[in-house]
């Protein structure tokens, strides 16, 4: 009888311990959540917005970032001597995937930390003239994305701020002469100008105190209008430039949809929420199993033109209602 009851405390132990190691086991056959690396140029506080269509475009994949993904962000607040430390970082984390967004210079940054770990890019430049990849259609090797071409639509920009500013004899060109894209548009748009019989003055603005005296010399040189080269670099100071063309009553034109939204005064180019989408997109194939060399890189599809009417009449514009009409969205 003794026995007995030993051999059934026994086997009620055995079976208890066997119990509580069912869970672990379930857990230890259950996939790790998958880490994602979002590296970018931007500041954190200027990218919200992409950030948002970012995950919207993982979401269509699968993925809700906090539920079935991580995602680790580096910003690198318009510092080109970050994004080096900031692309290592993620790589030794290590990460399944790494997006690299805003300017050319983050996928280079993130291409020579790693050359396994896929990446996708999401730049305003043509990433075949950049170096990025030998073609568009088959990227080899770990990396694809997408572009929105922003740095190659200054001439488009220029002949469209001369409708909005018919009499401007005179126009500005407000370029990072340091940067990839600024030299890119110091090209392009001087031959549209010449093309067009515009005169153009080139103003160097690759920081704050440059860009100060840019504006400050917009009278003695006579400008009457000033077009915003297209650069990562002058997304994070968006806020500066619109209070600079307020304080000076310059009609400026910029190259994406948060400028006009802040106040400028009209702005031409690929929708950049488009662009962060596509990369969420190409960023949840990858962990779905897909190449980065399967994965051609994507263009922009839908371009924008916006214009902010309230910043038009306080500078005493007034914009033909053809022009208006042209607008894919109007702010009054």
């Amino acid at each position: 009888m003794h026995f007995d009851r030993l051999k059934r405390r026994e086997f009620i132990t055995l079976l208890g311990g066997a119990a509580a190691g069912w869970p672990l086991a379930v857990r230890a056959q259950q996939p790790a959540m998958p880490v994602v690396g979002f590296l970018s140029f931007r500041s954190e506080a200027d990218a919200a917005d992409s950030v948002a269509a970012f995950r919207k475009g993982l979401r269509e994949m699968g993925y809700v970032e906090g539920s079935n993904l991580a995602v680790e962000y580096r910003w690198a607040d318009a510092r080109l001597d970050r994004l080096s430390t900031l692309a290592d970082e993620l790589v030794s984390r290590p990460v399944a995937v790494l997006a690299a967004v805003a300017g050319q210079q983050t996928p280079r940054a993130a291409q020579t930390a790693t050359k396994t770990i896929p990446i996708v890019f999401g730049i305003g430049e043509d990433p075949v003239t950049a170096g990025l990849v030998p073609n568009l259609d088959r990227p080899p090797g770990n990396m694809t994305g997408a572009t929105f071409l922003s740095a190659g639509l200054g001439a488009k920009r220029l002949g469209m701020l001369r409708q909005l500013v018919p009499d401007a004899e005179v126009i500005g060109l407000l370029a990072n002469q340091d940067s990839p894209q600024g030299q890119e548009q110091l090209q392009d748009v001087p031959e549209a100008a010449k093309s067009l019989g515009q005169q153009l003055v080139i103003l160097n603005g690759s920081n704050d105190q440059e860009i100060d005296a840019a504006f400050a010399s917009l009278t003695e040189r006579r400008v009457k209008a000033l077009l915003i080269a297209a650069d990562p670099s002058y997304d994070p100071r968006r806020k500066r430039l619109i209070v600079l063309s307020a304080q000076y009553a310059i009609p400026t034109m910029y190259h994406f949809r948060d400028f006009p939204l802040a106040g400028g005064l009209a702005c031409y180019g690929a929708s950049i929420s488009d662009l962060y989408r596509q990369v969420g997109i190409y960023v949840g194939r990858i962990l779905n199993g897909d190449k980065p060399a399967d994965l051609p890189v994507m263009l922009p599809s839908k371009f924008e033109f916006v214009i902010n009417l309230k910043t038009a009449r306080a500078l005493g514009l007034d914009i033909p209602p053809m022009i208006l009409a042209l607008a894919d969205e109007v702010i009054e």
